[in-house]
């Protein structure tokens, strides 16, 4: 068993679910989070609000699942990001499970 958790700006939201769906991954749960970067510092000097950091609504989607499907995600989520034309990829990383009741 493996956790899976992926990130993705709110704008791609229906996408990734797709993604789970087409992976096999029927069951999972998702979160509204803001993303944050950290601005190059010639920007946020010409911003007027300087003193405010950026964010961005993004989602947070994470499930418990077998290898076989977070592999089927992974080839997914590559594929997808693959053809964006956007500075916003889904991302994503996979963590063992040790021990599960």
């Amino acid at each position: 068993m493996k956790l899976i958790i992926v990130t993705a700006v709110a704008a791609f939201h229906k996408e990734v679910i797709a993604l789970f769906k087409k992976a096999n991954i029927e069951n999972f749960s998702e979160s509204g989070i803001d993303g944050h970067k950290n601005s190059a510092s010639v920007l946020v000097a010409s911003n007027w609000f300087s003193g405010e950091k950026a964010s961005n609504e993004s989602s947070l989607f994470f499930s418990f699942t077998s290898e076989e499907n977070s592999e089927n995600l992974f080839v997914l989520l590559k594929e997808f990001n693959a053809n964006l034309e956007t500075n916003n990829p889904i991302k994503a990383v996979v963590v063992p499970i040790e021990k599960f009741i």
